[in-house]
Order: C-alpha cells, then sequence, then structure tokens
C-alpha cells in the first residue's frame, strides 16, 4: 500500500502520531510478537517501508509507544492537582488523572502494562515508567505535607507511594477490562480503600504486630 497525496501534506508530527495510534491499536490487540508492520501500516493507511522510515523497526515502534503513552499518562498525573490542596485532595485528583487515562487510554494501557511487561527488553522499559510514576506520587505527598507544615521520613514516604501505585495499577486493569464502569467513581473507590491507612502511616500511626 503507497501513502495517500492527503497523509504526505500532513505535518511530519501528525503523521508520526497517526502512526503511533495505529501501532499502539495492533500491539494491544494482537501483543508484541503477533503484531507485524504490515498490520500497522494497514490500519495507518500507509505504506510498510514509510512506518520503517519514520519510526524505525518493530522494536523501536513499540519502544516509542510506551514512551508516548507513558509521557500521556505522567504528564496527565503530575498536571491533575494544584500544590496549594489538601494531601488527600491533592492524590484524589492525581488518581482521578490516572484512571481518567485508562478509561480513555485502554489501547495504551495494554500496550504500557499488559504487553510490555512478559516481553524483553520492554519490562525494563516499563520498570523505569513505574519508578517515575512513584517518584511522581511521593513528590505529590511530600509536597503536600511540607505545605501542612509536616515532614515525613522518606522510607514512609516511599512504601506508601509504591503501595497506592501497585493497588492503582491492578485496579486500573480491571477498569480496562470494564468499559461501563465510571474512571472517577473508580478513583474514589480506590482513595475509600488506600487514603484511610496511607494517611495514618504517613501521620506516624503504625500497627503494632502480636508478640510471638
Amino acid at each position: 500500500m503507497s501513502s495517500s497525496p492527503t497523509f504526505r501534506r500532513l505535518p511530519r508530527a501528525v503523521r508520526e502520531q497517526q502512526m503511533l495510534d495505529a501501532a499502539v491499536r495492533v500491539f494491544s490487540r494482537r501483543g508484541y510478537h503477533a503484531a507485524s508492520m504490515d498490520d500497522i501500516a494497514e490500519l495507518a493507511g500507509i505504506s510498510k517501508p514509510m512506518v520503517y522510515a519514520y519510526l524505525g523497526t518493530k522494536e523501536e515502534l513499540f519502544v516509542a509507544c510506551l514512551h508516548r503513552e507513558g509521557t500521556r499518562m505522567l504528564e496527565a498525573i503530575a498536571g491533575a492537582a494544584a500544590p496549594d490542596l489538601p494531601t488527600d485532595e491533592r492524590l484524589w485528583r492525581g488518581l482521578r488523572a490516572f484512571f481518567g487515562f485508562v478509561g480513555a487510554h485502554r489501547d495504551g494501557w495494554a500496550v504500557l502494562y499488559r504487553q510490555a511487561r512478559g516481553s524483553q527488553p520492554f519490562a525494563g522499559e516499563l520498570a523505569a515508567m513505574r519508578t517515575r510514576m512513584v517518584e511522581v506520587v511521593a513528590g505529590m505527598l511530600a509536597h503536600a505535607l511540607r505545605a501542612d507544615g509536616r515532614e515525613v521520613g522518606e522510607t514512609d514516604l516511599e512504601v506508601v507511594a509504591y503501595a497506592l501505585v501497585g493497588a492503582s495499577e491492578s485496579l486500573a486493569d480491571w477498569l480496562a477490562d470494564h468499559p461501563e464502569a465510571d474512571p472517577e467513581q473508580t478513583a474514589t473507590r480506590m482513595m475509600s480503600v488506600a487514603w484511610l491507612g496511607a494517611a495514618q502511616l504517613l501521620a506516624g500511626t503504625t500497627w503494632p504486630p502480636p508478640q510471638v
């Protein structure tokens, strides 16, 4: 298939985004190994050589998809809450942005957290993105707590951030499989489950293990 004259007249950045849109859809539904560059080119309505010319090999294309979807997700979370909000509201807004991303970009979520998770070398890319997400959440919590005049140990912040990210990822997988579910309501449910315990830990209250 040759690319259409209309496609060739589009700005390069727009052409690349259209190719990435097609690639994300194909990778999410067929998996990395089963997906072919022919499939992606056909869905994008362009020639396979043009996909190679713009975005490289299938592995390079998959990494480009990971970076784009991961960047979109992190930017949505980081930009969701004003720094002067109370800690719980700031976190809830971040969760709402996260689940809103998953609800709006189910194919992107599938590429990020289903296809990449078990495929090398992409698992390393996913781990790096997850680390950045934990850092974003920990930084959000630390900033909000400092604004309240509270200091929390770095380990406690990291533990809470990892716990929130891990639980949110699991719930996001559920949301991705339930298109009828409301992302905002899912964020509120996540807050109900996670924040009550997280707030206590950040305040210095811990559960004492029984004496054995």
